[in-house]
């Protein structure tokens, strides 16, 4: 896929968050002088399209400290909180490397069923393959049969190795058993999923600690990032999941996926003011090639209606 048509992906996949912002900013100025009912206006809007109080406060008082009192165009006005909006998201925006030494990289993906986890793991591991890793899957979600399926079908697909051990088994052992032959076969990246169900806490509280407890005795360094998948369309519900995570998990980056067709695109912004852990990658569509590195300028303007 192209730079330009992942763009007019990514603008497409934002178009109700951007529609949503516009029709919010529409009729605030046409040419008009900016002023507190101004910014009162941008503020609503801003709350209206999932950026968050705190995003939305931050950025109004930004534009107030620029632009009090001078006379501003709607579309300089959008200009603006693009902007605002990139300053936020620039600092969190991360790429996945892959750095550790001794190999593998373990990286542990997490996220509530429905987020889109597995099919981000497929994602996230052929994007590895084309930068020439060698990756491998592990099945660590034994809780559901559905899941250890989807993810084998994935693999084969992308021709990756994966290790899987049966329903209703202990996720640490097939942890152990992927690092073990990982590290047997030289492999660079060892993705793997986990359990997301979050109606008993303390229960996969212990499992991740155990996974983590059988990762250290291979690799201290292990595992080398806890990858949070985020779906899009639960809108300010996202960040009660990223609460949740941190605590059962300590998550140290995000990826949101399902950004095409919803309205919700904002709650990136709410995520990056609110916990400022790294944003990886974006989601747009169900096509392989669909995750991309996050893009803060790209994205802000998307956001805005201005890209």
């Amino acid at each position: 896929m192209s730079e330009t048509s992942w763009s007019e992906r990514l603008f497409g996949g934002f178009r109700k968050t951007s529609e949503r912002l516009s029709s919010n900013l529409t009729g605030v100025v046409g040419t008009a002088r900016l002023d507190d009912t101004t910014l009162d206006d941008v503020e609503d809007a801003l709350i209206l399209s999932d950026l968050g109080p705190s995003a939305a406060a931050r950025i109004r008082a930004r534009l107030a400290e620029k632009r009090f009192g001078l006379e501003i165009s709607e579309r300089e006005l959008k200009e603006a909180v693009a902007e605002e909006i990139a300053a936020i998201l620039r600092p969190v925006a991360r790429p996945l490397e892959i750095v550790a030494f001794p190999r593998p990289q373990v990286i542990l993906v997490i996220g509530v069923n429905g987020s889109g986890k597995t099919t981000t793991i497929a994602k996230l591991a052929h994007w590895f393959q084309e930068e020439d890793y060698g990756v491998m899957l592990a099945a660590g979600d034994t809780f559901r049969a559905a899941a250890i399926g989807q993810l084998a079908t994935w693999a084969d697909r992308i021709g990756a190795p994966i290790v899987r051990g049966p329903e209703g088994g202990d996720p640490a052992s097939v942890v152990f058993d992927g690092v073990k032959a990982a590290t047997e076969q030289g492999i660079d990246a060892l993705v793997v999923d986990t359990a997301g169900r979050l109606q008993n806490k303390r229960e996969l509280m212990d499992e991740l600690a155990k996974i983590r407890r059988v990762l250290g005795r291979l690799n201290p360094e292990a595992p080398h990032d806890v990858v949070l998948v985020l779906d899009a369309t639960n809108g300010q519900n996202a960040l009660s999941q990223i609460d949740v995570f941190k605590e059962v998990a300590g998550v140290t980056g995000l990826i949101m996926t399902k950004l095409d067709g919803t309205a919700r695109g904002g709650v990136l912004v709410a995520a990056a003011e609110q916990y400022g852990l790294p944003i990886h990658a974006i989601g747009v569509g169900e096509k392989i090639d669909d995750l991309r590195p996050f893009d803060p300028d790209l994205v802000a303007r998307v956001i805005a209606g201005v890209a």
